[in-house]
């Protein structure tokens, strides 16, 4: 096959590049499923043990983008091709505009920038190409790095939901982010 060539390629920028979700990526999400208090900063609970069929059909769910089921699945890659994570666009409400985004940097490649550069790209993907016009998220309290590149990124602070979340035998807070398209546009990034 021809090499390809990334110089004009939508789906990276100078640190990552985003491609879709392949059926051998199973191994990725298993192994990253032992990662369990990474997990609860991400789905707010302790998951329990992953099973290799779970991880499979997950997967597969999402491979090549042949059905979203409401989520479009992308693997972070660095430029040389290292997968380093995923990230997601979900919740897409056309009629009001409105969407969220979910992402796992894998342990070894968290604090490299990696997940902003991300965010970058599915955050133009949205506001520009999809014309949606806010982006919601939340965080768990303890999530201090999400917190902090959602506001690097220009999101805003707009709520805590009190002892919203329950793990590990105590009560967290839930803190609402947002980003509308003007925001996004007026912040420079």
């Amino acid at each position: 096959m021809k090499e390809i060539e990334y110089n004009n390629f939508y789906w990276q920028n100078e640190l990552v590049r985003l491609r879709a979700m392949l059926e051998s990526d199973w191994e990725l999400h298993y192994h990253n499923r032992f990662d369990s208090s990474a997990r609860l900063l991400l789905n707010y609970e302790i998951e329990l043990p992953p099973t290799t069929k779970e991880s499979i059909d997950g997967t597969n769910k999402y491979t090549n983008f042949t059905q979203t089921h409401g989520r479009i699945m992308f693997i972070i890659e660095t430029l040389d091709g290292t997968a380093v994570g995923s990230v997601n666009l979900n919740s897409i409400n056309e009629r009001n505009g409105t969407f969220s985004i979910g992402m796992v940097i894998y342990c070894e490649y968290r604090g490299k920038g990696y997940g902003t550069a991300a965010m970058k790209i599915i955050l133009d993907y949205a506001f520009n190409q999809r014309r949606l016009n806010k982006y919601y998220g939340s965080t768990i309290q303890d999530n201090i790095a999400s917190q902090t590149m959602l506001q690097k990124l220009g999101c805003k602070k707009e709520g805590v939901r009190k002892e919203m979340i329950y793990a590990n035998g105590k009560y967290y807070d839930e803190i609402l982010f947002g980003l509308t398209k003007n925001e996004y546009i007026n912040f420079a990034i």
